[in-house]
């Protein structure tokens, strides 16, 4: 199957590294207006779900990261 986004890894490592599970991404997403759920962020990180920019933003914001270091690697 062919990947449908290119920093799902990325998210998955950042998000680890700050000790922060899938379900707290996901209700901190919402908090932000981002409709995701934690099923919806687990494709994500694995590639199995397009990421919008605006997603990309949140989800850089709420790790710490700069977006460019989700586009890093991989």
């Amino acid at each position: 199957m062919q990947r449908k986004n290119i920093i799902g890894s990325r998210v998955r490592e950042e998000r680890k590294e700050a000790k922060i599970t899938q379900i707290d991404l996901a209700a901190q997403l919402q908090v932000s207006g981002i409709k995701i759920d934690q099923a919806g962020l687990s494709k994500l990180e694995s590639g199995d779900r397009p990421v919008t920019d605006i997603e990309v933003a949140a989800i850089a914001k709420i790790l710490k990261v700069p977006i460019s270091r989700l586009f890093e690697g991989r």
